[in-house]
C-alpha cells in the first residue's frame, strides 16, 4: 500500500515539475523577446534613426515613451481580455 502512495507522489511531484519547468521557460522567452524589443526600440532613438531628434532628451525621454507605450498596451490587452472572458 505505502508503494502506492509514494509512486501517486512521485507522479504529481513529476507534474508540478513538468508546468514549473514550462512556466520558467516561456518567461524566459518572453525575456529574450522584451530584450529584443528593447534595442529595437532603443534603434529608434539613435542616430539616423526616425526619433533621433528626441534623444537629446536621454534616457529620460526613453523610458518615458516605452512607458506609455506600455501602458496603452496593458490597457489594450486587458480589454481585449475581458471581451474574450465575456464571449465564454
Amino acid at each position: 500500500m505505502q508503494h502506492r502512495n509514494i509512486r501517486g507522489v512521485v507522479i504529481i511531484a513529476r507534474k508540478e515539475v513538468i508546468e514549473k519547468l514550462a512556466a520558467l521557460i516561456t518567461v524566459a522567452f518572453g525575456l529574450v523577446a522584451a530584450l529584443a524589443w528593447n534595442e529595437a526600440i532603443k534603434s529608434l532613438f539613435a542616430e539616423g534613426g526616425p526619433l533621433h531628434f528626441i534623444a537629446a532628451g536621454g534616457v529620460w525621454v526613453y523610458a518615458l515613451i516605452v512607458t506609455i507605450i506600455a501602458v496603452i498596451a496593458a490597457i489594450w490587452i486587458g480589454r481585449v481580455s475581458a471581451k474574450a472572458q465575456a464571449e465564454k
